[in-house]
């Protein structure tokens, strides 16, 4: 969309591949994809936990990306897992 927040400044790039995801707190995701606000264009994460009711959520990517501190020391709030089809880089 021409005029649009995000096209007046850098496009913002999709970063996170879709796999298997470990949160800082211990529990496992699926990435599913990388989706597109309607109004702000900005993208978000789509995953799904692979525990409990199995709910899907959406996350700005950028907040995705983001370190947590947890006492004093960073940590990668999700941690992309190797899988048997994925290729070390």
């Amino acid at each position: 969309m021409n005029g649009s927040a995000n096209s007046l400044n850098s496009p913002e790039q999709a970063l996170v591949q879709p796999g298997l995801y470990r949160h800082y707190k211990g529990n496992l995701y699926e990435v599913i994809g990388i989706v597109t606000h309607s109004e702000t264009e900005e993208l978000l994460v789509l995953y799904r936990a692979l525990y409990g009711e199995r709910k899907l959520w959406v996350r700005p990517q950028a907040l995705f990306l983001q370190n947590v501190y947890i006492n004093g020391t960073s940590l990668p709030r999700f941690e992309r897992l190797l899988t048997t089809t994925d290729s070390p880089r």
